[in-house]
């Protein structure tokens, strides 16, 4: 039971376990192209591949790996009790993810979008204000613009 893999999307495990272990966000260098990270690694030093791997920053990483809808799975010990470095970056759609996993990540990304969504809130709200004022004018009719940004934001 001690080699048990699991599988997770949590950012905050990846980065975890990766760096208990002296593990670097990196990508292929030869995949790598213009702003594009490539194919995704854990660079351990030391080990072999070292040479055709680029570190890269985690925020690179998982943005890479949320757009490409990847999950890591990986070991905690080996058989015999040592600490693992075994991991695969696989498919998030075909993989066993763990269900909290999904939760802490679906629940951070709801948190940002909610955040967002509230900047653009008070920012609609804000230019309404601009829009609606003068001093006895009457406003100008919004623009099909404006009008579809307020739908948007339902």
């Amino acid at each position: 039971m001690a080699s048990e893999s699991q599988t997770t999307i949590d950012h905050d495990t990846i980065r975890r376990w990766a760096e208990a272990r002296g593990g670097k966000p990196s990508s292929v260098k030869s995949t790598a192209k213009g702003g594009d990270a490539g194919i995704l690694r854990i660079n351990f030093p030391g080990y072999s591949g070292e040479d055709t791997l680029e570190e890269i920053s985690w925020d690179e990483f998982f943005a890479k790996f949320d757009e490409t809808h990847l999950a890591f799975l990986y070991q905690e010990q080996t058989s015999s009790g040592e600490e693992s470095r075994f991991f695969k970056i696989v498919n998030r759609d075909t993989a066993d993810i763990d269900s909290s996993s999904h939760k802490n990540h679906d629940a951070a990304h709801a948190e940002s979008k909610s955040s967002t969504h509230k900047v653009e809130a008070k920012t609609h709200k804000k230019e309404e204000k601009v829009h609606t004022s003068g001093a006895g004018k009457s406003a100008a009719a919004p623009s099909h613009e404006e009008k579809s940004h307020k739908h948007s934001h339902k």
